[in-house]
């Protein structure tokens, strides 16, 4: 695959790029893709464009190590693109959130033939999406969306919901039943019997491509069964990767927040008869409001890159110790309900700045809002503050990988 990127080599031809290499290729990229995310919401277009500029310079393979045609990024690293990368576009990360765990699990995962072919996928810039929850009774008993055996193969059948950032994807990980087990399939977009639907009627993070996904008998490879699927009883680290990607997209949202209404405020010369300044740039209140927004984007992303250089200890070590496993996790409960809060508020107070001009739909501000509060409810916040409750008071052990669904 062609990129407009240098090879990602250091000074002695294999080291990890830093952080001023990365915003040299990235930067520029993020900046264009900012500058038509109100258009693509107002339009509902979906980031087709901007997910082949990621693409290109193989954005998906951050975490891959140079030696593997990767950037050698540590995870705290990837976070802090993620959320610049929320910043100028919020859907994407959320939309290829699977990805980066999917990456990060290849690389703790045995060597063999089957991982140096996904790996060197991964380094010329595919992509991977999922489709993990299913309408309905869901998981919560079993997946209905099987895995049968046929032939020397298997047949995927099953339909699955919020299939997010399948439609962006050029293979999708998909979460089946195998005679009552769980497992991981990973499945081509492209395949003969895969449908996919942008039907995802959300008001918020329109454009994660969060659509139904149909499958209809296709065949499965042996060496496309991964093993266990999400969902698998026991302490992971998955969870806490996956709720982090959650959070560093919120930490963009108030970022892009932060920087639009301040842009709006600094240009606006109408006030009120009975404000205390002549501009709203002088006027306190309206910078009580810019504060406030500051400071949620800023305490957003410090938490966020905290807990990243905490998964950065645990996969180095593994991704297997339990008392790290459970520090992490319960961190990220603990960010989760700080940033959620902060972010959620600071979106809704940011209309104080001005009178009803500011709700213009030509300005779309109601987006950063409707974006935080759709990105919240996927893990929603009121089981997860009763289960770090619960672990604290009795020594319950956190959920991890829970499952939605009828029960």
């Amino acid at each position: 695959m062609t990129t407009t990127s240098p090879a990602p080599t250091g000074t002695d031809g294999r080291a990890a790029w830093t952080d001023e290499q990365l915003d040299t290729v990235f930067a520029p990229v993020f900046a264009r893709i900012a500058e038509g995310a109100v258009a693509r919401e107002q339009g509902r277009t979906l980031a087709h464009d901007e997910v082949a500029a990621l693409r290109a310079e193989r954005f998906g393979a951050l975490r891959l190590p140079v030696e593997l045609g990767g950037y050698g990024a540590t995870v705290r690293q990837q976070f802090r693109l993620l959320v610049d990368l929320a910043a100028a576009e919020s859907n994407l990360p959320q939309a290829l959130r699977v990805h980066w765990w999917y990456v990060d699990d290849l690389l703790l995962a045995a060597p063999g033939p089957d991982r140096d072919a996904r790996l060197a996928a991964v380094a010329e810039g595919r992509l991977v999406g999922n489709a993990i929850t299913e309408p309905g009774v869901g998981a919560i008993d079993r997946y209905r969306t099987t895995l049968t055996s046929d032939g020397d193969g298997y047949r995927l059948d099953g339909t699955k919901y919020y299939s997010t950032g399948s439609l962006y994807a050029d293979q999708i990980l998909v979460a089946a039943d195998l005679d009552g087990q769980r497992v991981s399939v990973l499945v081509d977009g492209d395949a003969q019997g895969v449908v996919q639907h942008d039907d995802w009627d959300g008001f918020g993070q329109r454009l994660t491509a969060s659509g139904t996904t149909e499958f209809h008998g296709v065949a499965v490879p042996r060496e496309r069964v991964l093993g266990p699927g999400y969902g698998t009883e026991g302490r992971g680290w998955g969870t806490s990767y996956l709720q982090l990607v959650q959070l560093a997209v919120l930490a963009g949202i108030a970022r892009r927040a932060t920087d639009d209404v301040s842009a709006w405020v600094r240009e606006r010369t109408r006030t009120f008869t009975h404000a205390p300044a002549d501009l709203p740039r002088h006027d306190p209140l309206v910078q009580q409001v810019i504060g406030r927004l500051s400071a949620a984007a800023w305490s957003s992303r410090a938490l966020v890159l905290a807990i990243a250089e905490q998964l950065d200890t645990l996969l180095a070590a593994g991704g297997e110790d339990p008392e790290l496993l459970d520090r992490v996790e319960l961190d990220v409960a603990h960010a989760q309900a700080t940033i959620i809060p902060a972010v959620l508020d600071a979106t809704t107070q940011l209309f104080e700045v001005g009178g009803a001009s500011v709700t213009s739909e030509k300005l779309r501000l109601d987006r950063h809002w409707r974006n935080a509060r759709v990105i919240s409810v996927h893990n929603p916040l009121i089981y997860k503050l009763q289960s770090v409750g619960d672990h604290v008071l009795n020594g319950t052990d956190l959920p991890y990988a829970w499952s939605a669904g009828k029960r």
